[in-house]
């Protein structure tokens, strides 16, 4: 809190600046992560709204005579040329690579707010409580950290009937909500032993109500930099376990299953059209993401010196 003196020489007293605002200080003080940040939202709502318009069972449909058609070629079929050419079976790789960020994107985001929100919730929870209620999910979150949890979802996405996008989802959300649990208990310790939270409970107030109503927000700065980057980790999960075949069904878009086109040293050197696309996709993604995490970070860095 600072103390400014007016014209009238009268004392005012302005409040420390809110969350927000110091975060939007610190975009615009970066030029590369705001263009990143709007870059981003641009890109994720046009891969949303052109995926709409894109039948995925008629773009999976293989036509041998437009195997490998490169980049401008009119289909066979007379309907169209292809943008970025198409792969072994004749598929359009620009629909492809459209469905398939949309895909990727749409399971990195449904994975950071299922594990966020619960490993958010267990945080708060364990470290306003502590005792027998810190020490139980402490030791399962220790277990989940010392199992190979990557080898583990490999298992469970090779012996789970009727494999398919939900199931995958869940299974990824099992292994990868620990981190933010532990960090926002970390972080929960030392906030509910300041005074304000003091003074609620002796004003009797409820504890959920205390946890969620007024330490959370105080969080909610470190929370914002934990969710994107958990939303970048995710993305890199499921495009990597699709590279290696066991992300997505094969039938399915993904931009993890475009980049393993490059497997085959032929489609590498002479197909490049195949694989280039979605390795740049994401690429840039990952840097934008990047970018905006890290001026996020410092935007709580910030907040947390200005209390």
């Amino acid at each position: 809190m600072s103390i400014e003196l007016t014209e009238n020489k009268e004392i005012a007293v302005s409040s420390p600046p809110t969350g927000w605002q110091v975060i939007w200080r610190e975009f615009k003080k970066d030029k590369v992560a705001l263009f990143s940040l709007v870059g981003l939202v641009v890109v994720i709502l046009g891969v949303f709204i052109w995926a709409w318009f894109i039948d995925q069972e008629a773009l999976m449909k293989i036509s041998l005579r437009d195997k490998y058609a490169a980049p401008g070629t009119e289909q066979y079929s007379g309907l169209g040329s292809y943008f970025l050419g198409a792969d072994q079976g004749g598929r359009d790789i620009f629909g492809q690579l459209i469905v398939g960020a949309r895909n990727s994107i749409a399971i990195a985001i449904a994975i950071t707010l299922i594990t966020g929100i619960f490993g958010i919730v267990v945080g708060l929870v364990c470290g306003y409580f502590g005792g027998w209620i810190d020490n139980m999910f402490m030791r399962i979150i220790d277990f989940f950290i010392t199992i190979p949890s990557l080898m583990l979802i490999i298992v469970f996405v090779t012996i789970v009937p009727k494999y398919d996008v939900p199931a995958f989802i869940m299974i990824m959300s099992i292994f990868l909500w620990t981190g933010t649990a532990r960090l926002v208990r970390s972080k929960a310790l030392s906030e509910s032993r300041r005074d304000y939270v003091n003074a609620s409970k002796t004003l009797g107030t409820n504890d959920f109500i205390i946890i969620f109503k007024e330490i959370m927000p105080n969080l909610s700065s470190i929370l914002i930099v934990e969710m994107t980057l958990n939303f970048a980790g995710n993305v890199g999960i499921e495009t990597g376990l699709s590279y290696l075949g066991f992300g997505l069904p094969p039938s399915t878009p993904s931009l993890g299953t475009l980049v393993s086109y490059a497997n085959n040293p032929l489609v590498l050197y002479e197909y490049w059209w195949c694989w280039l696309p979605a390795a740049v996709f994401i690429l840039l993604m990952m840097l934008g993401i990047n970018y905006v995490g890290q001026a996020l970070r410092r935007a709580a860095d910030a907040k947390q010196r200005l209390g």
